[in-house]
């Protein structure tokens, strides 16, 4: 038996589910009554990683960007994996909004969870390795309680927690 456990926390999307709900989007677009003889793409720049929603008007945008969000629901990604960036126009009448995939865990965000774990005086120790924060501790239980502190924080990041020894 160890007698330290860890895990580390980061935030992941995975890209196959990601393309995955986006060609079920545009199968969902090409059947909906009202995108028919209307302007609509969904695109996505993999190696950028951001969705690209083309339409005709803002109420269009909106409503691609729930059947993208609805999509990404049911393949376990939640909604925080999405952040609009902008919103231009597009020539011909259209407008372009670009949704960025949220998939690092900055050190700015680093920062706020190990303060809060800090904070909340567990018998913890938190410590940032690049993109991810490893939690360390003599207790399972310990580690289990950091968890459902930092899912409490609502950074609006799509958490991931790994390796639990």
């Amino acid at each position: 038996m160890a007698s330290e456990h860890s895990f580390d926390i980061s935030c992941a999307v995975n890209m196959m589910e990601v393309k995955n709900a986006l060609e079920t989007s545009k199968k969902e677009l090409a059947a909906r009554y009202n995108f028919k003889g209307v302007t609509a793409q969904i695109e996505l720049n993999e190696k950028e990683k951001f969705i690209s929603l083309l339409s005709s008007s803002d109420n269009k945008i909106d409503a691609l960007k729930d059947i993208v969000i609805s999509k990404l629901i049911k393949r376990n990604i939640p909604p925080v994996a999405l952040s609009e960036s902008k919103r231009e126009s597009a020539g011909g009448g259209n407008i372009k909004a670009i949704l960025k995939l949220n998939d690092t865990l900055d050190s700015e965000n680093s920062k706020k969870i190990t303060k809060a774990i800090k904070d909340a005086k567990l018998k913890v120790t938190a410590s940032i390795r690049g993109e991810e924060v490893r939690v360390v501790s003599k207790s399972i239980d310990d580690l289990q309680e950091c968890i459902r502190l930092v899912k409490g924080l609502n950074l609006e990041l799509p958490l991931s927690f790994k390796n639990l020894k």
